[in-house]
């Protein structure tokens, strides 16, 4: 039940606050921690190895110690706290709003939206036509329902349901497990690209971390839908996506609006249909926003009981 409360304060936390202000937030935080990795090693596999092992647990137990400490003095304390501490490993509100502000402006002002994108994708967009920014501004939406919501927001329910079974109190574990989640996203998406050896070991664990919520966003978003079969038309897609986890969100919206996702020389998916127009991204990203809510409502009852 501690659980529930938990996450029912994150979720209210998401609709009044929506995403703390820069410098109270756990990315700037995390990113500091993770910054000081980024540079030349001796030996980078061994270098990233050890911080993909010990940053994030690092992080972990600080946030439960914390829980801990609270909760020695306030039972409501530690719920408050914990469901705080969820709210800053998540984020759904913001992603809706960048992205729908993203599609709104391909329509009437390609350079803002391209310059918005930015904060969606890590992909050029000064070529992107209004067509491949609503694309991608799609893609992006889905993508991170799994990243950005699913992944922490599981491991948090997970850890609170699993943890006394352990012996283990449910709320310090709960936001440990979130914490740490989040830390190993951030350590992916600041080292995992293909120049950087010191961040292959984070993308490979990025890569294992998201398996199981990219395929729950998969099917969230098919229910959000109405559209079982679009898992189906996705999972024929999978091998054009070089993640081994995006392609499942991404894939169930192109094929529940029967459009074509495509980031220009790495993949296109549905690549039969056009492009998204202005009113099928909107449709989109409504559809990502109900999945969200609609986890967070999954989430409260599986911690309830």
């Amino acid at each position: 039940m501690l659980t529930a409360l938990a996450v029912l304060v994150a979720a209210t936390l998401e609709v009044v606050v929506g995403e703390p202000p820069t410098r109270f937030h756990p990315v700037a935080w995390l990113g500091s921690l993770v910054a000081p990795v980024d540079r030349q090693w001796r030996y980078p596999l061994l270098a990233g190895g050890i911080a993909a092992l010990v940053l994030p647990l690092a992080v972990a137990v600080v946030v439960a110690l914390l829980v801990v400490g609270i909760g020695t003095v306030s039972l409501l304390g530690s719920v408050l706290l914990s469901g705080l501490i969820l709210f800053l490993t998540t984020s759904l509100r913001m992603l809706v709003s960048v992205s729908w502000r993203v599609v709104a402006d391909s329509e009437r002002d390609v350079e803002s939206a391209r310059e918005g994108l930015l904060a969606l994708a890590g992909r050029d967009a000064d070529s992107l036509s209004p067509g491949h920014l609503r694309s991608a501004a799609v893609e992006s939406a889905a993508e991170n329902l799994a990243d950005g919501l699913v992944a922490s927001l599981g491991a948090f329910v997970l850890g609170g349901v699993l943890a006394p079974f352990a012996g283990l109190p449910a709320l310090p574990v709960a936001a440990g497990a979130a914490a740490w989640v989040k830390t190993v996203n951030t350590m992916d998406s600041m080292l995992g690209y293909r120049e950087k050896r010191v961040g292959t070991p984070a993308a490979r664990l990025d890569d294992a971390v998201m398996w199981l919520p990219a395929r729950v966003s998969a099917v969230a978003l098919a229910v959000a839908f109405g559209d079982p079969r679009s898992l189906l038309r996705a999972r024929a897609w999978l091998d054009r996506v070089p993640s081994p986890n995006s392609g499942w969100p991404m894939g169930v919206v192109a094929a529940a609006l029967d459009v074509r996702l495509e980031k220009p020389d790495v993949y296109v998916l549905n690549d039969g249909a056009d492009l998204p127009e202005v009113d099928d991204a909107r449709r989109a990203i409504r559809r990502v926003g109900l999945a969200g809510l609609l986890s967070y409502v999954v989430a409260g009852v599986v911690g309830w009981f």
